[in-house]
Order: C-alpha cells, then sequence, then structure tokens
C-alpha cells in the first residue's frame, strides 16, 4: 500500500537515537504510515523541547511495543520482532 501523505525523511538526530537505543528494528517493523506518521510529527514541533518530548514519546512506544501515538496498538502477525 502507498501512502499518500508526503513521505518523511530519516533526521540523522532520530536515527543515532533509534542506533544507541537498539531501536532500528522495532521502528522498521512498524507498518510504513506509522514510520511516517511519526516524523512528520516531530518534524511539525515548533520548540525543541516539544521536538524532544515527542521523540522521546515515539522511543517509549517503541521499545515498549504496545503503543501507537498514545493509542494501543498491536502488531500484526509475522511482521517481525
Amino acid at each position: 500500500m502507498a501512502l499518500t501523505r508526503p513521505i518523511q525523511p530519516m533526521p540523522p538526530d532520530i536515527a543515532d537515537r533509534l542506533r544507541a537505543l537498539g531501536l532500528n528494528k522495532a521502528f522498521d517493523a512498524r507498518p510504513p504510515y506509522q514510520r511516517n506518521d511519526y516524523l512528520a510529527w516531530i518534524a511539525r514541533a515548533k520548540r525543541p523541547a516539544t521536538r524532544e518530548k515527542r521523540l522521546a514519546q515515539m522511543l517509549e512506544e517503541l521499545a515498549g511495543g504496545t503503543r501507537y501515538m498514545n493509542m494501543a496498538w498491536r502488531r500484526a502477525p509475522g511482521r517481525g520482532l
């Protein structure tokens, strides 16, 4: 399924944080729309503190594996991790 929203590039600092925390696989296992939505949501933050708060939420949700944008989420069977 193709995304209808503009594709968000992966900022180097976010890629570094994912790698440092070992969350690359968790990020990659999410559906494309979730990965794109997370990056767009973080990029829309106007203040650095808001950006950091959103990034921290994404990292926490990836680490836990059961939430997406503060909503309950369950990985589809066979989707890795």
